[in-house]
C-alpha cells in the first residue's frame, strides 16, 4: 500500500471513529478535529469555551501536532493550565492542500502515538 492510500485509509479511520464518539454520526471536518485535540491536550473537558478559547484551543492543537515535525517545542504551562509553545522554526509556505495533507498526517500521527487507532 502506498504511503498516501494509507494516510487515506488511516485518516478515514480516525474521522470514522472521532465523529461517531463526539457528533453522533455527524462527520467531523478538518478544523472540529483539531479544536478536539486541543481539548484532549487541555485537559478541561468539562467545560464550555468562549470563541476567543475555541482558537486558542486550536493554537495549542496545531502546535502540539507539529511538535514531532520540529516547528513548535512546549515552553511552559501557565497557572490556568493551558500549554504554551514556542516556534523553532518557520512554517513553510504551503498551499492549501499541501496545509491540509501536512495536517491529516499529524493527525493521524498523534492519534497513532496515543493508540486511539492501530
Amino acid at each position: 500500500m502506498s504511503r498516501d492510500e494509507q494516510l487515506k485509509e488511516r485518516w478515514s479511520l480516525v474521522v470514522n471513529k472521532l465523529s461517531d464518539q463526539f457528533a453522533d454520526g455527524d462527520i467531523l471536518d478538518l478544523d472540529a478535529i483539531i479544536y478536539l485535540i486541543g481539548v484532549q491536550e487541555l485537559g478541561q473537558l468539562n467545560r464550555t469555551y468562549k470563541k476567543d478559547q475555541k482558537l486558542d484551543l486550536m493554537h495549542i492543537a496545531i502546535c502540539k501536532l507539529l511538535v514531532p515535525y520540529g516547528y513548535y517545542e512546549l515552553d511552559f504551562v501557565d497557572n490556568d493550565g493551558w500549554p504554551h509553545y514556542k516556534a523553532l522554526e518557520t512554517l513553510p509556505h504551503l498551499k492549501a492542500g499541501e496545509q491540509s495533507i501536512l495536517m491529516k498526517e499529524a493527525i493521524v500521527n498523534y492519534f497513532l502515538e496515543t493508540d486511539y487507532i492501530v
